[in-house]
């Protein structure tokens, strides 16, 4: 991602319509060679934690907790680097995106200290979920 071609964009938000217990270390999900996705309004997603930080094209990603699905409030643009919060809590960055469920769901892949999963953050349908844009000079390349 390169701060000099983007410029500020709004919040995508939404809520947590399904919370997931599990977590694996052998998931093997490939990072996307996109930076970026659009989500449409109504859309629902899979919210991911690893601890890995391989962000390159094909990067193999075992190592997942799983948190749950979230439903999209407005159309908007999720970007690597991204802050995930649930909650009012910061869970992670956005580390990319695994395209193995799509056309149903993207898994949105976000690091995180340790893994965790829903539970373990205490997460219950309908929490919050934003991510917001991070300042240009934080941005992971």
């Amino acid at each position: 991602m390169n701060p000099n071609e983007d410029g500020g964009k709004r919040a995508v938000r939404g809520s947590l319509v399904k919370v997931l217990t599990h977590s694996r270390v052998d998931r093997g999900m490939r990072l996307e060679g996109f930076a970026s996705r659009c989500v449409r309004q109504g859309e629902v997603h899979e919210l991911v934690t690893t601890d890995q930080t391989d962000h390159q094209p094909g990067a193999r990603i075992d190592r997942v907790g799983f948190l749950g699905f979230v439903e999209v409030d407005r159309a908007g643009v999720i970007d690597r680097g991204d802050e995930l919060w649930i909650g009012g809590r910061l869970v992670g960055t956005v580390l990319g995106f695994d395209s193995c469920h799509f056309p149903n769901h993207y898994n949105v892949l976000v690091t995180a200290p340790e893994l965790v999963t829903g539970p373990g953050l205490g997460l219950a349908p309908e929490a919050d979920v934003v991510f917001l844009q991070q300042k240009p000079a934080e941005i992971r390349r």
